[in-house]
């Protein structure tokens, strides 16, 4: 993989196959570990984003709306009750990144998700 790999990015995942209630098919997911962390050449943690919230407010869903940074097309929200560990061999191409304070309001959901 070409592409340098940063904390705050979004990059388009390949989520397949998933079991259960996890995410399948492609779909967006933000980069929340360190940049040192992400030169690990196998695994990164990520945050998928969906585009429901189900026509509800979650507390821990943070809204994104789409900009030139980020490169979605879709309002989405980041669901920091779903950090997960993937595999680099997961990801398909990056969009482009959240602003700093958005990164900031994801920190604090986190933290609120697992009591930190």
């Amino acid at each position: 993989m070409d592409n340098v790999i940063k904390r705050g990015d979004i990059w388009v995942v390949d989520w397949s196959p998933g079991r259960g209630s996890e995410q399948t098919g492609m779909r967006p997911a933000l980069v929340i570990q360190t940049d040192a962390a992400n030169r690990n050449p196998d695994y990164l943690n990520t945050i998928v984003l969906t585009v429901s919230s189900k026509g509800k407010e979650v507390p821990f869903h943070i809204p994104i709306h789409p900009s030139a940074e980020n490169g979605l097309e879709m309002p989405s929200f980041v669901k920091c009750e779903q950090v997960l560990t993937i595999s680099k061999e997961r990801l398909v191409r990056r969009l482009g990144y959240i602003e700093k304070e958005q990164f900031d309001a994801v920190a604090i959901a986190i933290r609120r998700v697992l009591e930190l």
